[in-house]
């Protein structure tokens, strides 16, 4: 029997997640979040801090065997100091957790920007490149952080088997946030002229994804990506939208303006998110791994995109 805890459980993940597994005849789930959810759920969620002091004991008293860690930052850039005490600190309390009680099983998962943002990044990269990061990039900065904590974890101890997923940008039917706000803009924006192409994923392969993982005892680290990737020409395309080209020190100083006015949260130093993402290669998912994701990036896009549409179609008639 498999007695499986799931940090960040209330999210839109940890929920379908708890759901899945829950389902399954050899597990038994349990959930901790900062904020327990008032709909209905198959499985217990409990409302505890991933940095609390009382994980270990909790892990004791229900014999948690396998743990899947997703609780962190989903919005970065408001307060670096929290996100690094969430995200990092918060992590190694996970860990330490982990080692104490012995679990079999830790499931995390990481970025495809813990490779960073940098202008010599291959264009695809696989699970063998170097974990770079973004010093100035706080969230993929702790992403790096989070990814050495685990290899630590890994090498000086036998217990545990620690998988890693590394999705790319992550799409289902109702994603919002800052990355589908750039969809959202009368046209679409190109920083000069890096051809820098999304990757996708749908958030249904995600969870299927971990599920496989948890179940399969997998371990080793995995980049989560749809096959293919998309151009902002190509996303222009299949949004019917046309491509501002701004250079990367216009957009720099207007965002250090904007910044100094508070009219914007977004820094210079984030430009290179727009120029330099991260394009994941998914061999070693299909192969090693052993999932083949049900859509493509490409798929994901346009299931997400006719989805907005309908949405956005929907308010204007209400």
């Amino acid at each position: 029997m498999k007695h499986i805890l799931i940090t960040g459980a209330a999210g839109y993940i940890g929920k379908q997640l708890g759901e899945q597994l829950q389902q399954l005849a050899d597990c038994c789930v349990l959930g901790i979040d900062l904020h327990v959810p008032k709909d209905n759920v198959s499985f217990d969620i409990v409302e505890l801090d991933i940095r609390d002091t009382k994980l270990s004991q909790l892990m004791a008293d229900k014999s948690i065997t396998h743990v899947v860690h997703l609780a962190s930052i989903v919005s970065p850039g408001q307060n670096e100091a929290l996100e690094y005490d969430i995200d990092v600190n918060g992590t190694k309390n996970v860990i330490k957790a982990c080692e104490a009680n012995q679990v079999q099983h830790l499931t995390i998962t990481s970025s495809g920007a813990a490779y960073g943002y940098h202008a010599d990044n291959p264009q695809w990269l696989t699970e063998n490149h170097p974990l770079r990061g973004n010093e100035e990039f706080s969230y993929s900065r702790h992403k790096r952080l989070v990814e050495s904590l685990l290899a630590d974890f890994s090498q000086r101890q036998d217990t545990t088997q620690v998988l890693i997923l590394r999705p790319c940008t992550v799409l289902g039917k109702t994603t919002n946030n800052k990355i589908t706000a750039l969809f959202e803009r009368p046209k679409l924006l190109k920083v000069g002229n890096s051809d820098s192409p999304f990757v996708f994923i749908w958030d249904k392969d995600v969870v299927n994804a971990l599920v496989h993982g948890v179940t399969q005892q997998k371990a080793g680290q995995f980049n989560l990506a749809g096959d293919g990737k998309l151009t902002v020409e190509q996303l222009a395309k299949l949004t019917n939208k046309g491509v501002t080209q701004v250079p990367a020190l216009l957009l720099k100083a207007a965002l250090w303006l904007g910044n100094l006015l508070n009219l914007t949260s977004n820094r210079p130093e984030q430009v290179i998110f727009l120029q330099y993402r991260p394009v994941l290669d998914n061999h070693k998912l299909k192969t090693e791994f052993g999932y083949i994701p049900a859509k493509t990036s490409q798929q994901v896009f346009e299931y997400f995109w006719s989805h907005r549409q309908q949405n956005n179609s929907a308010d204007n008639h209400d």
